[in-house]
């Protein structure tokens, strides 16, 4: 056998390290994506089970009772079939049948009725019916993970069009949306929707995925520029979407449907400045309601009756175009 030449051995030992560097690279790419985008399905199954964090905690008992009262309220079953082939999950609220719909998003890794708890109860009592879907990859929908809004945004599309053809297409519709899910609804601005939806109300979502991405992953120790390209490949890999593909920001500057930005002024979550960032962009008719002293996710409890005056009248003025 010829003996290799020193310059077939370092060859050799380049691309095994390469390869070595690869795998390596693959495995650190797959563990960002478990721990950003994979989603404990079991737990967004009950909706009792939310974070145990202060801002829950100080709301623990309003919660339970808004729950509670939430999951007494009768509902039909209605799925969909995902543009990549998932069935997606809701449960439809009727309370008269020539009402428009509103159809709500909740947000990361939570559950449908816990984000919805307050907000179900009100749209139903200002004389809306409702939509109340689980995300892909929560709770009974398919899917592999989450992605942030870049997936979820045509689930929103396949929604509206799925109320379109049941409601009939001059069936007014208003999309809501929590966090992940004001987000998602954000970026679905942009798409070709149907000319039922009048407007969009978006509670605490983000500017665009990778940069909530970053935030938050920096304040759990992991720097943004060591971590961004693992989350990124992994999103590529694994969930088999570019993670900057679409950004709330970049939905809005194309948008006509008028939309209507909420966000607590403590969120130490989403920073309220994001909000502010997609409402400067948005090029459509807007309204910005911030609360004094709510964190995320809690602009409802912590100002009810400011919150229900604002969505109402906000609802109006959409229904009230032709």
């Amino acid at each position: 056998m010829k003996e290799l030449t020193l310059k077939d051995k370092l060859l050799r030992a380049g691309v095994s390290a390469a390869a070595g560097a690869g795998a390596l690279s693959v495995s650190a790419a797959f563990g960002a994506w478990l721990r950003v985008f994979w989603v404990d399905r079991k737990r967004t199954l009950d909706p009792y089970c939310w974070p145990k964090t202060p801002r829950f905690s100080e709301y623990g008992d309003r919660i339970k009772e808004l729950i509670d009262s939430a999951l007494a309220i009768p509902f039909e079953e209605v799925t969909a079939e995902s543009f990549d082939g998932y069935t997606l999950y809701g449960r439809l609220y009727i309370t008269d049948p020539e009402a428009p719909l509103q159809i709500m998003f909740h947000g990361y890794r939570e559950n449908a009725v816990t984000d919805f708890c307050g907000g179900l109860q009100l749209a139903l009592g200002q004389g809306m019916n409702a939509l109340l879907v689980d995300q892909r990859a929560h709770g009974k929908s398919g899917g592999r993970g989450l992605s942030f809004g870049i997936l979820e945004r045509f689930d929103v599309k396949t929604w509206a069009e799925l109320a379109a053809a049941r409601f009939g297409a001059d069936r007014p519709l208003i999309l809501s949306g929590i966090s992940m899910g004001a987000a998602t609804v954000l970026m679905a601005s942009e798409l070709e929707l149907p000319e039922g939806v009048r407007g969009i109300i978006a509670d605490c979502g983000y500017s665009s995925p990778a940069a909530i991405i970053e935030k938050v992953s920096e304040e759990r120790g992991y720097p943004g520029g060591l971590m961004m390209p693992l989350v990124k490949l992994g999103a590529r890999l694994f969930g088999g979407f570019d993670l900057t593909a679409a950004s709330p920001k970049d939905a809005v500057r194309k948008t006509g449907i008028p939309v209507l930005f909420i966000h607590g002024e403590d969120d130490g979550f989403v920073p309220c400045a994001m909000t502010m960032e997609n409402y400067d962009a948005c090029a459509s008719e807007k309204r910005l309601f911030l609360v004094p002293g709510a964190a995320h996710g809690m602009a409802y409890l912590t100002d009810p009756e400011g919150y229900a005056r604002e969505v109402k009248d906000f609802r109006d003025m959409c229904l009230s175009r032709v």
